[in-house]
């Protein structure tokens, strides 16, 4: 099904931002993109979907190898002990011994899908550990290679993408262009600064392939 996929402000990156603007998806690809009325009255059939704040293509996790396996991100139904923030250094060093095969791979996915919560929809690899490079195949997550990636900060990657210090061009592994692979999210913000300065934490949805794979409640 054709989806229009429409907000305030669109920012394709590597092109002028596009006020009232949307963007048309169908299957995985994008096939329009511009000011609302025009792709809409291009596309009477389509399936409309407004969203507040920005359009903007997904974000890139540089630090995704490291914090798929040197983090545990914990079951909801651990909070309790362990917390709801992904555990790392001495902390993950104590737990690493207690981790089967089962709740190894539950966490990978579990840092997938907060990956997801933030916009990101590739990921820098490559990834050795079996269970990591199987459930990112799985996800539908893009690896990409790592050139030109930072190094890992003192107090380790976060999961967002802009904690780097970049901008968006620089948070990003592909501009929105028509005839590209859908992967785009949507935040929460008014403009492009507000993005930057707010960080991916505003994401409201994520959208891989032309799929909406996160929707914030």
């Amino acid at each position: 099904m054709l989806t229009v996929h429409a907000a305030p402000l669109v920012l394709p990156v590597g092109a002028a931002a596009v006020e009232r603007g949307a963007v048309a998806v169908e299957g995985d690809r994008i096939t329009a993109l511009g000011p609302y009325e025009e792709v809409a009255a291009a596309h009477p059939a389509a399936r409309v979907r407004q969203w507040p704040g920005v359009i903007a293509p997904g974000l890139r996790q540089w630090h995704a190898e490291w914090l798929l396996t040197r983090c545990y991100h914990p079951d909801p139904r651990e909070a309790d002990e362990l917390g709801a923030d992904p555990l790392s250094g001495e902390a993950f060093a104590r737990l690493a011994g207690e981790l089967d095969a089962t709740r190894w791979a539950g966490s990978v996915r579990r840092g997938l899908q907060q990956m997801l919560r933030y916009g990101t929809t590739h990921l820098t690899g490559p990834f050795r550990d079996p269970v990591v490079r199987r459930a990112v195949s799985r996800s539908g997550l893009v690896e990409v290679p790592a050139a030109a990636a930072p190094g890992i900060p003192d107090g380790g990657p976060d999961l967002d993408p802009f904690a780097v210090g970049r901008d968006l061009p620089g948070s990003v592994h592909t501009p929105l262009v028509t005839g590209a692979r859908a992967d785009f999210a949507v935040f929460d913000v008014p403009d492009e600064a507000a993005l930057v300065a707010a960080g991916a934490a505003s994401c409201v949805v994520t959208v891989l392939a032309g799929r909406l794979v996160y929707r914030r409640r």
